[in-house]
């Protein structure tokens, strides 16, 4: 691992995330720490650690995950969990796959999303025998809806098939798009891994609402219809969670960011779900959530 040393005179530091290079026609940015993967394995209700998995760790290997491996999100799909994780680098901020056998010991793939495709969802299950996925592009352009639509340009969550999991295609239809009135989904992308309910495909997605440098973070879920994702069945404009600094008072001389709570990962449990969630980029956060809630 190596650090490298910039000129204070260069950078702007008002992210303590990451520094951006001043001058020059492009946004372009280095991180200040290196990211990586460590399994912890929980009990099933998630409020208690029973092995902290070093051995298994994930860590950067190649020259485009040179700044780290970042973002998991694991999918249950047959006899197989397929992880989803953003690898960074100046060559390229890409998706890269991880698959395994048994939830803990993973595989590398390979890349399978290009530059600044991420927050990458494997849906967890096929359709007439197709993967799906949601995913989030993002860029510097983006084209206005006419006025009085019901949509804002801007991120949105949109769709991709593939036949194996690793050669994916963009899907035709568009997914889920901000609202035009909704000023806490002026950014949004995918949180966790759909899956299938009586209802259809359940989905929980983050909405950042802009506030000073970071935004406010909230989880947000919707529907889709079961054979066609493409259709939004449901969409509840009120969030599902939102930071709870309560949660992290004990941590109160670590913060840097706050209002987010950034939702990964969900595992049925019978009348309710487990909900993982990252709390102020610090923290693990775990919530029980009543199946009730997202009944019609």
């Amino acid at each position: 691992y190596v650090l490298d040393g910039w000129a204070l005179d260069l950078v702007d530091t008002a992210d303590p995330r990451k520094f951006l290079i001043r001058g020059g026609r492009w946004k372009v940015m280095a991180l200040t720490s290196l990211s990586w993967i460590l399994p912890v394995e929980l009990t099933p209700d998630g409020l208690q650690i029973l092995a902290v998995h070093y051995d298994k760790a994930i860590a950067p290997q190649g020259s485009y995950q040179c700044y780290g491996v970042e973002d998991a999100r694991v999918s249950k799909v047959g006899d197989r969990w397929l992880m989803t994780t953003c690898s960074v680098s100046p060559e390229r901020h890409s998706t890269t796959l991880y698959s395994s056998t048994n939830g803990l010991d993973f595989h590398f793939e390979d890349i399978i999303l290009d530059h600044q495709n991420k927050d990458m969802l494997i849906f967890e299950g096929l359709i007439d025998g197709t993967y799906w996925a949601q995913t989030r592009p993002l860029g510097d352009l983006y084209f206005a809806y006419p006025p009085g639509s019901d949509w804002r340009g801007g991120p949105s969550i949109n769709l991709a098939t593939s036949p194996d999991a690793l050669h994916w295609k963009p899907h035709r239809e568009p997914g889920i798009r901000p609202h035009a009135t909704t000023i806490a989904t002026a950014r949004m992308g995918g949180g966790t891994p759909p899956i299938l309910t009586e209802e259809g495909w359940l989905t929980l997605w983050h909405g950042v609402e802009p506030k000073e440098i970071v935004g406010i973070y909230r989880t947000y879920w919707s529907i889709l219809e079961r054979d066609d994702p493409a259709r939004v069945i449901r969409t509840v404009h009120e969030p599902l969670l939102e930071a709870a600094p309560r949660l992290t008072a004990p941590l109160e001389d670590k913060m840097y960011v706050r209002d987010v709570v950034f939702t990964t990962g969900i595992g049925d449990a019978g009348d309710h779900y487990v909900v993982a969630s990252g709390e102020a980029d610090l923290a693990c956060r775990i919530t029980h959530i009543p199946k009730a809630i997202f009944r019609p």
